[in-house]
């Protein structure tokens, strides 16, 4: 990849997992029904609200979601999608509910109501939240009583979507939801539309996210999305092989570290050998006392009157 040209190859149809293509299909005014529909695999009754927060004065953390929607029951769904591992992606998905529950309620005047609107977060993560675990790619996530199992609390949860562990084929999409996935997985790979995506919303999906029909404007836009994905990716990849040189490097001097030790036990543990002989040799002929066997051989004397 020597040049601009060879770096991006777009395939054919725009990649839903690159902040031009999710914000293409699910942050579009005229399309915002594709958000709906999703939407409404997980929840019912959408509508669409502002995408930004800012916090009550200027020195507040500035909150800014990928995508924000209101429901017509005045739920609110904050959808977020995370490329890369983060080490407190929990705790940044609480802040961001958090801080909009928080922008909810009344200011400057007294209140005695603390009913809060409901509030869900939505994260494809192209990551696994534990490396060891990747058996469910689907987390329903609430306040519960940890000892009868019970919601405790209904208006705030958390959804995340797991795509690397996402590994069902076309037979075995068990429901619209299934589909929504395979489609955020594979679409970018994809030179057709399969036959098992025939709904409406997946068909308005093929239709503006051909990327041969795209405006100039926006395929530039797309392809400087894809680069800084594509980018970022790499420094990730690099950091990961840099830390794994690193962790071999260093896994290497200790075990020869390690093996240094033991040889140099090995060493001394025969070298004391070897004077315990001499020791047990020199006082079986009975020409030297303890005290100069010990002192000529550097033994304690409590070794050598134990022989």
């Amino acid at each position: 990849m020597n040049t601009e040209e060879s770096y991006i190859k777009p395939g054919k149809f725009v990649d839903p997992l690159s902040d031009f293509g999710f914000r293409h299909y699910f942050g579009s005014e005229p399309n915002k029904e594709i958000l709906i529909e999703f939407l409404n695999d997980l929840f019912e009754g959408v509508e669409y609200g502002p995408n930004e927060h800012d916090g009550d004065d200027k020195e507040d953390k500035r909150v800014v979601f990928d995508l924000h929607c209101r429901g017509s029951n005045g739920e609110y769904f904050i959808i977020e999608m995370q490329r890369i591992r983060q080490e407190y992606f929990r705790d940044r998905a609480l802040y961001y509910s958090s801080r909009l529950i928080q922008r909810q309620l009344p200011k400057g005047k007294a209140f005695n109501s603390y009913q809060l609107p409901e509030v869900f977060l939505i994260a494809l993560l192209e990551f696994r939240m534990e490396e060891k675990q990747r058996s469910h790619y689907f987390h329903d996530i609430a306040l519960c009583n940890k000892s009868t199992g019970e919601i405790f609390y209904k208006k705030l949860g958390f959804k995340f979507i797991e795509l690397p562990n996402f590994v069902k084929t076309e037979g075995e999409l068990d429901n619209e939801r299934d589909k929504w996935f395979y489609l955020l997985k594979h679409m970018s790979n994809m030179d057709q539309v399969p036959k098992f995506l025939d709904k409406r919303v997946f068909k308005l999906i093929f239709k503006i996210g051909t990327v041969s029909k795209l405006s100039k404007e926006e395929r530039m836009a797309y392809e400087a999305s894809l680069k800084a994905k594509w980018d970022t990716q790499n420094a990730f990849d690099h950091a990961i092989k840099e830390a794994a040189k690193k962790a071999a490097k260093e896994a290497a001097e200790e075990a020869t570290k390690k093996a240094r030790e033991e040889e140099r036990a090995r060493a001394e543990k025969e070298k004391h050998k070897v004077l315990v002989d001499s020791a047990k040799s020199l006082k079986e002929t009975g020409l030297l006392s303890n005290e100069q066997i010990a002192k000529s051989l550097k033994l304690p004397l409590d070794v050598v009157e134990n022989l």
